[in-house]
Order: structure tokens, then C-alpha cells, then sequence
């Protein structure tokens, strides 16, 4: 008998980590939506879903560029690449499947997993060098794997076969991002435990509604950490509702060795706890509608009746407006944007803007010291893969009608490819913006009103990295800003309590958050994520200017006027030159120039990094998460193009000690004066949760800016038109009340 609740509670468990990580979950259904033979895009998808060299995958597809709901195919099986950037086609992964088989170094093992396997990307300077039509450089992939316990990170030269070790993986500490395969068979290590299942049975939780998550351990420089891969497992009822993270198990963590698949211990502080009702917390729109219909606007969606305006060719470079650019997915970083440049309107020049630019990390830590929050201190890229934790976006819903939609291919624990369906949208957006406008005062006897409707192109990402949805955003628009947004939804991780109503909280006890409904804390947290920015402005050298806005005082006898503002221009020589903390009281803009290209008139070509709303971490810089996340420190920072430099939080993440971060580079002091520099920008997000928040979250934005400054010789949209009548279909208005 108890063997067969051992295996129902595992088969439960498995499935309600994919409801989790990779499920639909999140998606209403659609009678015209496609869906794959297998609905779950990810890793430990059973292997007929997996794309095999030898059999052609007809439920494999990817999606062009569509002008209505109809779904058109496109099997995966034969991409080449087109681009030196492109990413790994399937017939790569199979091949270098079967060359790491093959060798020694794993032939003598075994078990072993490949946590990570995406393209080596070509040295720069040949990237930059190659023009459509030339060979492509020799194709290469890095691969991070998990041997023997022990971290390792090779190169697969695709032409030659041959394999390279790199002896980093011995230096640095940490451990690969986790393959999802090594997430979902640690939990029914548990089981194992005699203790663990008397302990869900006294909670009074059948095995059948029991839900349970792997959560990363972080590092705190404990005995227990030394040489073993660690996660800790905690529980969740699933009982009367699909919103299961609103009954946590409270105080129940269990931690485990990741590769022994073994307990190690069990604390349980919440005996007294009781597990929420969780009544009113499904969120399914076929559970709200019972309750009667909401709407509050008639369906809205924008028209193209001549269709999009935007092309992607050979899958992934793409062509809008005055843009061009190359996409891809990435399995660590969900979006790469690569070779980005804009036409200038005087020659037609297509001009260098950013090499590269992607989500470099993410860091999210729990204000809670106490036992089973302490340790909930997330870098959800490198731990996790932020592009693994990709959902298959919803159309009409994550996306408007006319997007472009983009699969990713990623490679399973044992090499073989795997797909992750409408990963990436892209689409225009008109929103009744402004591009530009002026209309003549009436005292001038000038009858003059011009005014330009402003249109973008976004590049949408969504990605539930367990109970949060991450929405990522590139946007372009015509006047050669780029704006990079970030919007956070989902589903609040919550702390279970005794407390039903606040006039029960004794004044001296601290909660750590807000009672958001009865025996349910929204712990407060935040969120930082750093973006990489290879700006290359009019070319690779590069200088980093900070100019600062100063109060002047005039002279005795000067003007009438006491001060003024100046702006006062600084190029940094050193890395630690750049090291920037925003400051609302000591304002300042932040250029990258060329100080070899100039304008017409003199100025150095450049773009400007303009902040929005933004917040700092707090935490203290010996904590060791901080020490771990010491990218936080800084707003901005500027280092030298170095290749192997692009995650913030280092090459392995997992279980890191801080000694390869972004802090550790900068702090070397580099010269980064007119060279090929690499700009990073954190945004920010303190989260003290609110009732509104509960049992969803409504969506909350935040973005920054890069914006030409002294790029152009002028306006660059000048020569815009305007919308006519005759272009637009007609539709007919209801009249207003």
C-alpha cells in the first residue's frame, strides 16, 4: 500500500512540476490554436517529442509570419543557418549528441548531463567582417555539463569533431545552469523519507493533492554545501483549486543532493500553520465568467489591412522600417539581439548601433530570514535558463494579430534537441501615440498643424519561471530609440500564517510582508535584471561619457538670475570611472560616443542610456546572496569587450561563491577609453505585495532607454507621413454618449 502511494505521489508530483515550470496552464484555449502532439515544450518531454536525426518530426513546427489565424508549417528538421549567428539547427544538435557520446571523456562514464549546448558565437571581428553570401565561419558549440559531480564546460567544433576542456570549470565555483530533467527527478527523493510522509500526513494533506517545487539553495558558505550539488524541496496543496501556491505546506523544507538523490535533512517549523482555504483563488477566466460577465471594453485589436510591414529572412534577420537586426532564442538568456543598426534618412547608410544585447541576469531575493525563506534568493538565468522557462505565447493575447512567431530548439539532459513552440512574437504597435507634432499659434497667421502617428516594433518574450511571468520587451522605433521593458505578473509567493485578520498580529511581530487574505503573507522581495548592451556606435571603439548637470551661480553683477544648470562632460579612462549609482539629486546623462565619427558640426556621434523608475538592492554587500548578485551594486557599469564576460553572475551560477561576477571584472580597473566597450544596466523592482495583488497580479512595467544622441544631423523622422483617410479601413464609430 505504501508503495502504491510512493508511486502515485510521484506520478502527482511530476505533473504538477510541469504545470509549473513549462505547462499551458497560463493559456485559454482556442479552438484555431495549433497545438503539438506533445503540449509541454520542455526537456523531460517524453522522447517521440523530441527531434530525432533519423525520423522526421511532423509535430515539430515553427510559424512565419502570419496575416490571419490560419497556422501554416515549417518543419525544424531541415534548417541550416544562414548566419554566422544563428543558432544550433537540429541536425547540429544531433551531431554534436553524437560526437560527445563518442568520446573518451564521457565513454568513460557513466552518467553524465549536458546542462547547456548553444552556439560558440564566432570571434567578432569575423562576425562583423562577413557579408550575405560569403561561407560561413566554422560552426562551434559550448557545452556546460555535469560530470562525476563536478562542473566542466567544453567546445564542439562542429567541422573537425574535436572536443576542448576548458580548465575554467576548475577555477571558478559554482555549477551549470540545472537541466530540467535534474529538477523534476529530485522530487521523489522525499519519499524516500519516513519522516517526510508522516509529516504530510499529520499536515493533515492527502498524497494526491500534493504539489511540490525544487527550489535553487543559494550559497551561505556552510559545511553542509562543501563539494554536493544542493536544492531544497517544499510542498503545496493543490485541494480545490489550480492556484495551489496560495496553500503553502508552511515551514516544511527539505533539502536534497541533487546527484546522490539522497536527503540530507528536513526542518519543519510550521506544525502550527494551517494550510489556507485557497476559496477564490482560481484565476481561469471559465471559473470568472460563472460569476457573470466583466466585460469593461469592447474587443480591440489593431488593423493592417495591406498586412505587416516588417519581414524576417532566413528565419531570423529582421527588416522594419528603418531597422535591421538579428534574432534569435537563447536557452540562458530567452532573447538574443545581435548586429543592430538603423538607416540613417540623409545617406541611407545603414549605421552601427549595439553588437549585442540581451538579459545578462536576474536576481530575486526574499526579505525573510527566517528558515524556509532565507535561502530564497533566485538568479533565475543562470539557475534555472530564463529562455528554458519560456511559455509558448498565446495569440491575440501575449501577441496582436500579424506577429511573427518564433520557436527555439534546445537541447535535453542527454543532448538530443527538444522544441519550445512560439517562444518569440515580433509585431508592429500603435497605441494613438505621437511621433512628433506642432501646430502654429493663430497669432502668427500661420494655418499649420502637422502631426506623425508614432509606430513600433516589439520583440515580446514570456517566462514563468514558476509561480512569476517575466514579460520581456525590445522595442524599436523609427526615431532610433530603443527601449528595453521589463513586466512582472504571475503569482505572488506567498508564507502560510496563523493570522486571519491583522488585530491578531501582536505590534512587536514583523511579518516580512502583507496579510493578504486569511493565513496568506505576500513576502516582500525584489526583482533586478541586468542587460548586457555591446554597444558599437558607428563602429567597435567606443568612449563612455557621464555628463553631469550642475547648478551654476552667477556672478555679482552678471544677470538678473541667481543659477543656472551646465552640463559638464566627463569621459571615464577605467572601468571604475563607470561604476555608476543613480542619484535623483546629482542628475546626469550617460553616453556611449564615437569620438573618431563626428557630425556635421562637430559632435561626437553617440546614444545616451536614459533610466526609468529603477531601484537599488538594499541588502547588505557581505550578505552572500548580495556577494553572489554583487552586479546589483551598481546601476551601470562599462567594461571591455571581453568574450568570455557576458553573464553578470558568471559562467556557472548555481551554487556560486560571488568570485566571478561582473563586480569581480570592473574591479580590475581596465582602461576603457575609445575602445570596444560593453555597457550594463540593471532595472529594478522593490516589491512590498498589496491585497491587488492577490490572487494574480496585475502586470507592473518598467524600462530604460537607449536613445541617438547627436546620431542624426536631425530629426530622423522628419520626412514620416502622416495617416490619410484613404489608408486606413473604414469603420464605423458608435455614437457618443
Amino acid at each position: 500500500m505504501e508503495s502504491r502511494k510512493s508511486l502515485q505521489f510521484l506520478v502527482l508530483s511530476i505533473c504538477v512540476t510541469l504545470v509549473l515550470v513549462v505547462t499551458w496552464v497560463h493559456l485559454p484555449s482556442s479552438p484555431n490554436k495549433v497545438f503539438l502532439d506533445c503540449t509541454l515544450s520542455s526537456a523531460w518531454c517524453s522522447s517521440k517529442n523530441r527531434i530525432q536525426s533519423s525520423t522526421k518530426p511532423n509535430n515539430l513546427i515553427k510559424k512565419p509570419q502570419q496575416s490571419s489565424s490560419t497556422t501554416q508549417h515549417q518543419q525544424h528538421d531541415s534548417d541550416v543557418p544562414h548566419h554566422p549567428l544563428d543558432p544550433l539547427t537540429v541536425q547540429e544538435f544531433n551531431k554534436i549528441h553524437a560526437i560527445l557520446a563518442a568520446h573518451p571523456f564521457f565513454e568513460s562514464v557513466s552518467k553524465y548531463t549536458l546542462n547547456t549546448v548553444s552556439l560558440e558565437e564566432p570571434d567578432k571581428e569575423l562576425v562583423i567582417k562577413w557579408k550575405r553570401g560569403d561561407p560561413l565561419p566554422a560552426r562551434k558549440a559550448s557545452v556546460t555539463a555535469m560530470v562525476k559531480g563536478k562542473s566542466h564546460f567544453l567546445t564542439v567544433d562542429l567541422n573537425t569533431d574535436e572536443v576542448s576542456i576548458d580548465e575554467k570549470s576548475s577555477v571558478v565555483s559554482g555549477y551549470p545552469t540545472m537541466a530540467m530533467e535534474e529538477m523534476v527527478g529530485v522530487l521523489d527523493v522525499p519519499l524516500k523519507s519516513i519522516e517526510f510522509n508522516r509529516t504530510i500526513s499529520q499536515r493533515g494533506v492527502n498524497m494526491g493533492d500534493l504539489a511540490c517545487l525544487p527550489i535553487s539553495s543559494g550559497w551561505y558558505d556552510l559545511p553542509v554545501e562543501e563539494n554536493r550539488r544542493l536544492i531544497k524541496v517544499q510542498c503545496y496543496s493543490k485541494k480545490d483549486t489550480v492556484n495551489f501556491y496560495m496553500k503553502p505546506i508552511e515551514g516544511l523544507t527539505v533539502l536534497v543532493d541533487m546527484d546522490k538523490k539522497e536527503v540530507v535533512s528536513i526542518s519543519d517549523n510550521g506544525r502550527d500553520i494551517p494550510i489556507a482555504n485557497g476559496i477564490n483563488t482560481d484565476y481561469r477566466y471559465s471559473v470568472q465568467k460563472l460569476n457573470g460577465d466583466f466585460r469593461l471594453f469592447n474587443p480591440i485589436s489593431l488593423e493592417q489591412p495591406k498586412g505587416p510591414s516588417f519581414t524576417v529572412e532566413d528565419g531570423h534577420l529582421v527588416k522594419w522600417a528603418n531597422w535591421e537586426f538579428h534574432l534569435k532564442a537563447d536557452a540562458r538568456a530567452g532573447i538574443i539581439i545581435s548586429q543592430v543598426k538603423v538607416r540613417d534618412p540623409e545617406t541611407s547608410e545603414l549605421r552601427s548601433v549595439m553588437y549585442k544585447g540581451f538579459t545578462s541576469e536576474l536576481f530575486v531575493p526574499y526579505m525573510d530570514p527566517t528558515d524556509a525563506w532565507y535561502f530564497k534568493t533566485y538568479m533565475d538565468a543562470g539557475e534555472y535558463g530564463f529562455g528554458l522557462q519560456a511559455m509558448p505565447l498565446d495569440p491575440l493575447n501575449d501577441c496582436p494579430r500579424n506577429a511573427y512567431y518564433m520557436d527555439g530548439v534546445f537541447a535535453a539532459a542527454d543532448g538530443t534537441p527538444y522544441l519550445q513552440p512560439n517562444m518569440i512574437c515580433v509585431f508592429e504597435s500603435y497605441a494613438g501615440d505621437i511621433a512628433w507634432r506642432h501646430s502654429e499659434c493663430p497669432i502668427t497667421d500661420l494655418q499649420v498643424t502637422e502631426v506623425r502617428p508614432k509606430v513600433n516594433l516589439v520583440v515580446r518574450m514570456a517566462a514563468a519561471v514558476a509561480n512569476y511571468d517575466y514579460i520581456i520587451d525590445w522595442e524599436f522605433q523609427t526615431d532610433g530609440l530603443i527601449r528595453a521593458k521589463v513586466g512582472l505578473s504571475g503569482i505572488l509567493m506567498v508564507k502560510g500564517t496563523t493570522y486571519d485578520h491583522m488585530n491578531q498580529v501582536p505590534s512587536q511581530e514583523y511579518l516580512y510582508g502583507t496579510l493578504l487574505s486569511e493565513n496568506i503573507i505576500g513576502v516582500i522581495h525584489d526583482h533586478f535584471i541586468t542587460y548586457y548592451l555591446d554597444l558599437d556606435v558607428d563602429g567597435s571603439d567606443n568612449s563612455f561619457m557621464k555628463v553631469n548637470i550642475k547648478k551654476q551661480e552667477t556672478l555679482p553683477g552678471e544677470s538678473p538670475r541667481k543659477s543656472y544648470l551646465k552640463a559638464v562632460k566627463n569621459v571615464a579612462k577605467t572601468e571604475k570611472d563607470a561604476q555608476i549609482k543613480l542619484k535623483l539629486y546629482d542628475p546626469s546623462e550617460f553616453h556611449m560616443i564615437n569620438p573618431s565619427k563626428k557630425t556635421r558640426v562637430g559632435n561626437p556621434v553617440g546614444y545616451k542610456v536614459v533610466p526609468s523608475g529603477t531601484a537599488a538592492s538594499l541588502l547588505d554587500p557581505e550578505d552572500p546572496p548580495q556577494k553572489r548578485a554583487a552586479f546589483t551594486n551598481n546601476q551601470i557599469w562599462v567594461t571591455p569587450y571581453n568574450k568570455s564576460e557576458q553573464w553578470a553572475g558568471g559562467l556557472f551560477v548555481y551554487q556560486s561563491e560571488g568570485d566571478d561576477t561582473l563586480q569581480v571584472w570592473s574591479n580590475r580597473d581596465r582602461p576603457i577609453e575609445n575602445k570596444d566597450i560593453v555597457l550594463w544596466y540593471t532595472l529594478g523592482f522593490h516589491h512590498i505585495p498589496c491585497q491587488e495583488d492577490y490572487p494574480i497580479m496585475p502586470t507592473v512595467s518598467s524600462s530604460f532607454d537607449l536613445k541617438p544622441v547627436n546620431f542624426f544631423e536631425r530629426n530622423p523622422v522628419l520626412k514620416l507621413p502622416p495617416n490619410f483617410k484613404d489608408d486606413l479601413p473604414v469603420c464605423k464609430a458608435h455614437d457618443s454618449s
